[in-house]
């Protein structure tokens, strides 16, 4: 009887332990939409993420989590942070997953020419995102996309954007060209986002920014459109034309009645709109107007610039008029 008992207890516990290694090793719960979410708090105990996770869907068993995550001296390294697993992922390779802290990484996107008073918006509208940040100062921000977990203090992602930009400025700024009208990093990054605005056409920016660069090596004052707009409405759309009053205005950000830059950077500017102040093509023009397709023409003189301009002031004449009928 005691043999056919001892026998009976090693059956089941051969069965437990099969199940329970199936269960670890095995296709985990199905999910509904395709993928599992959880959202694992730090500072959770061993037993509040096996609990999690079982509530989630995530595993068949929090006690077999527990256990698995003990013998193989997982516990002490679980990661908090959101986690997303694949449709009957094993619960192995969940294990493993908190272990690495695989984490869901969201991303933002800053847009190059945004100021920083859009991007601090754009990270306030980032609902993963915890905590406020003050508007740091314009230009000081690199417009690129940019990695964060949920959960993550806004002003860390707004640090790695002011990083992003420092160590790019640097090594642009000590391979800068020789002659250049820029005396300091600052001012570079103040060119820069005046070259950014004025064109969103990528390949003209060396172009612009040599047009700029020779304008203020000859004394020329910049006259651009983009830093009267900024002086009245710091960077968002006018939402019409400029006015004569505002062309004659005597304000810090109008180019056209200061000479040199404006006092500041009138938006975060990209990496092509930096690299192209700090190391333009050599050429000798100084005007550029639009062309009607979105890009600009260029000119050397002022007599060929003049031309530009009429055949310019036609297209918008033809624009206004509206197709032939």
């Amino acid at each position: 009887m005691a043999s056919s008992a001892m026998i009976t207890l090693l059956v089941v516990l051969g069965l437990i332990a099969a199940w329970a290694v199936w269960t670890y090793q095995g296709p985990g719960p199905t999910a509904k939409t395709g993928v599992h979410s959880v959202v694992l708090r730090r500072g959770a105990g061993l037993n509040e993420i096996a609990a999690a996770l079982e509530k989630a869907g995530v595993v068949s068993s929090a006690p077999v989590f527990l256990a698995a995550a003990q013998i193989t001296q997982a516990a002490r390294e679980l990661k908090a942070g959101e986690y997303e697993f694949p449709s009957g992922a094993p619960m192995s390779q969940v294990l493993e997953d908190i272990r690495s802290g695989r984490v869901v990484r969201h991303q933002v996107t800053i847009p190059e020419g945004y100021t920083s008073e859009m991007a601090v918006e754009l990270l306030m509208k980032e609902a993963a995102l915890t905590g406020e940040v003050a508007t740091p100062p314009e230009g000081s921000l690199l417009p690129e996309t940019y990695d964060f977990e949920r959960g993550e203090e806004r002003a860390a992602v707004l640090k790695r954007m002011m990083d992003a930009q420092d160590e790019l400025l640097a090594t642009l700024w000590d391979k800068r060209k020789a002659g250049l009208p820029i005396r300091t990093p600052e001012e570079a990054v103040t060119l820069a986002s005046i070259v950014e605005k004025e064109t969103g056409l990528a390949s003209e920016r060396p172009r612009v920014a040599a047009a700029f660069v020779n304008r203020l090596n000859r004394g020329i004052r910049l006259q651009s459109d983009p830093t009267i707009i900024y002086g009245i409405t710091k960077g968002r759309p006018l939402g019409r034309g400029i006015r004569r009053s505002e062309l004659d205005a005597a304000t810090p950000y109008n180019t056209y009645q200061i000479d040199g830059l404006t006092p500041t950077p009138i938006a975060n500017p990209g990496r092509a709109s930096l690299a192209a102040v700090l190391d333009p093509p050599d050429t000798d023009e100084i005007f550029f107007v639009a062309d009607g397709t979105g890009g600009h023409v260029f000119a050397s003189t002022l007599e060929e610039h003049n031309r530009n301009v009429a055949r310019w002031r036609e297209v918008e004449q033809q624009k206004s008029r509206g197709p032939a009928r």
